[in-house]
C-alpha cells in the first residue's frame, strides 16, 4: 500500500488494543480499533460480534486503509504528518482530523483533503503541524464527555503520536527515490567493430538519400527524359534500401544479443 500506511498501522493498533466492548464506549463493540458497524461496512455486512472477534488482519488492514487512511488523503501528506493525521481520524473520525488539519495550517476547512490542504501543509515544517495538530486535538478530546473514563488513555495515545511522528519527519519514506545509475556492459572489440562498419553504411545510404532529394529538386525544372532518367536513379536506391534493410536488422540483433549477453 501507500508510503508510510505499513508503518503507521501497527503504531496505531498499538493503541487500539484487541476486543473491546465497553459500555460507555461511544464506538460499541469492536476489534482491533474496528467497530462491528465499521466491519459490515468493509468486510461482512451481516456480521456479528463474533465474526468481527474473529477479524483477520488482512481485513482489519483494508478497512483501516480505505476508512481512514484514503478518506484523508494521507498518502498525499508529508511523513509524520500522515501518520498523526491518520490516528486522529481512527480515533475521532475521518471528517473530524481533516477539519482540524485544516484549521492549523489555515486551510478552507471543508473536511476533505484535496490541493488547496496539501498546498497549504507543504508550506509548513511538518514537525510544526504535527504539534499544532496534537494540541488541537488534545483541546477536543478533553472536551467530550467521556474525558473522565478515556481521558488518561487518550492523552497517552495523543503523547506517543506526537513523538512517534515527529520521528518520521524526513524519513526515507518521505524521501523521493533516486535512480542507480547501472554501468553499461563493456562491449566485445568485434562487436565494437561491426558497429562501426554499419554505422559507416548507415552514413552512406543517408548520403544517396540526400544526393536523392537534391536530385528531386533538381529535376523539376528538366525535360521528361531527364526526370525518367533521375526517376530510375531513386528506383535503384529504394532497391537498395530494400536489400540492405535485412543486413542492418540482422546486424542490429547480433550487436544487441552480443551486448546482452555481456550483461548477463
Amino acid at each position: 500500500m501507500d508510503r508510510n500506511f505499513a508503518r503507521a498501522l501497527p503504531l496505531v493498533l498499538k493503541h487500539e488494543g484487541g476486543w473491546a466492548d465497553h459500555p460507555d464506549d461511544p464506538g460499541g463493540a469492536t476489534m482491533k480499533g474496528v467497530t462491528l458497524a465499521t466491519f459490515r461496512r468493509y468486510v461482512k455486512a451481516d456480521g456479528t460480534k463474533a465474526d468481527l472477534k474473529a477479524v483477520t488482519d488482512q481485513q482489519v488492514a483494508t478497512v483501516y486503509y480505505r476508512h481512514y487512511w484514503a478518506a484523508v488523503n494521507a498518502q498525499a501528506l508529508p511523513s509524520g504528518v500522515d501518520y498523526a493525521v491518520f490516528d486522529f481520524a481512527v480515533n475521532s473520525g475521518p471528517s473530524r482530523a481533516a477539519k482540524y488539519l485544516q484549521s492549523v495550517v489555515g486551510a478552507k476547512v471543508d473536511g476533505r483533503v484535496g490541493p488547496d490542504t496539501i498546498a497549504a501543509v507543504s508550506r509548513m515544517d511538518p514537525a510544526e503541524v504535527i504539534n499544532r495538530l496534537c494540541d488541537a486535538r488534545m483541546v477536543f478530546l478533553r472536551k467530550l464527555k467521556h474525558w473522565p473514563t478515556f481521558g488518561t488513555g487518550w492523552s497517552r495515545r495523543v503523547s506517543d503520536v506526537r513523538k512517534d511522528a515527529r520521528n518520521m519527519v524526513g524519513r526515507s519514506a518521505d524521501i523521493e527515490r533516486v535512480p542507480v545509475p547501472v554501468p553499461r556492459p563493456t562491449v566485445p572489440a568485434e562487436v565494437e567493430q561491426k558497429v562501426k562498419e554499419k554505422s559507416g553504411l548507415w552514413q552512406w545510404l543517408t548520403g544517396l538519400l540526400g544526393s536523392g532529394a537534391l536530385g528531386l529538386g533538381w529535376l523539376t525544372g528538366m525535360d521528361w527524359k531527364a526526370i525518367a532518367a533521375g526517376g530510375g536513379v531513386l528506383v535503384v536506391v529504394i532497391l537498395v534500401l530494400v536489400i540492405l534493410r535485412s543486413q542492418i536488422v540482422a546486424a542490429v540483433r547480433e550487436i544487441k544479443g552480443a551486448v546482452e549477453g555481456q550483461g548477463a
